[in-house]
């Protein structure tokens, strides 16, 4: 009778937690960060608190509450520039996010080089971009993101985000949500291609000049939402953290394990 009384209490708080954070979250698709090159649309602040979403309550709450912010905002007015899959960049972040806070990292990195590999073969990719006499590859970022994921320095990102420790947790929120917002691109620039792609009735058109301003453009784009995940990201965990939430989340595992040991 316990039991089943204590699951009902936890399905209440994690269907509080859902509908607050897609709330918040179809709010801040609202709020414009930039442009998206080649799209009738915008990056939005949504975009920064998705791998958040994804750290605080898992992937199963996190991708949920994406997920009903997206199309919340939408029936409120917000357009859709991905033909009803505009969930999906933000809702990959968040649930990579969740698998690595809960230390399962071999799924993400599998989606990277499932992503990475779609990019590749696709025929409205550009592969390699000029600079100058240098030929750079255009993923190089998501490159960069796919081995930090592989090192070390992920498990201690996430050891280091459940400590109050702030610094340490700035550090690792910086590593985790390069992490997250570096898959969200390459989930975004593999939307823009299927759409790309549903428009073309013909010969495969040259999407060389899309793709290099695209590559220009974000690392800095990427760079920022990083920031912006930071400055929002430290207080919210310590805050939630702080609040003593009477449930487990991924963030509080080490003082439920604590409690339990104690008890």
């Amino acid at each position: 009778m316990n039991l089943k009384l204590n699951n009902n209490k936890l399905t209440t708080k994690y269907i509080a937690l859902i509908a607050i954070f897609s709330s918040l979250y179809a709010i801040l698709r609202y709020v414009p960060l930039g442009p998206m090159i080649g799209l009738q649309g915008t990056f939005s602040f949504s975009d920064a608190l998705a791998p958040l979403m994804g750290i605080i309550l898992g992937p199963f709450a996190g991708g949920i509450s994406v997920i009903i912010g997206t199309f919340t905002a939408a029936a409120l007015g917000k357009p859709l520039v991905f033909l009803g899959l505009d969930f999906l960049p933000g809702f990959i972040n968040c649930i990579a996010m969740g698998f690595l806070i809960k230390r399962k990292w071999i799924p993400v990195a599998a989606l990277y080089a499932l992503f990475i590999g779609l990019f590749i073969v696709s025929p409205y990719s550009l592969l390699l971009v000029k600079v100058g006499s240098l030929a750079i590859p255009f993923l190089w970022l998501h490159i960069v993101a796919l081995i930090v994921l592989l090192l070390p320095l992920r498990s201690k990102a996430i050891d280091n985000i459940k400590k109050f420790n702030i610094p340490k947790m700035a550090l690792s929120l910086t590593v985790l949500a390069f992490i997250g917002t570096m898959l969200q691109h390459l989930t975004g620039n593999l939307l823009t291609q299927f759409i790309l792609g549903a428009a073309n009735t013909g010969e495969i058109p040259d999407f060389t000049l899309l793709w290099t301003g695209v590559f220009y453009a974000y690392p800095f784009e990427r760079t920022l939402m990083v920031l912006i995940t930071i400055v929002i990201g430290v207080p919210l965990i310590i805050a939630i953290k702080k609040s003593m939430l009477p449930f487990e989340t991924p963030i509080n595992e080490e003082r439920e394990k604590e409690k339990k040991v104690y008890a």
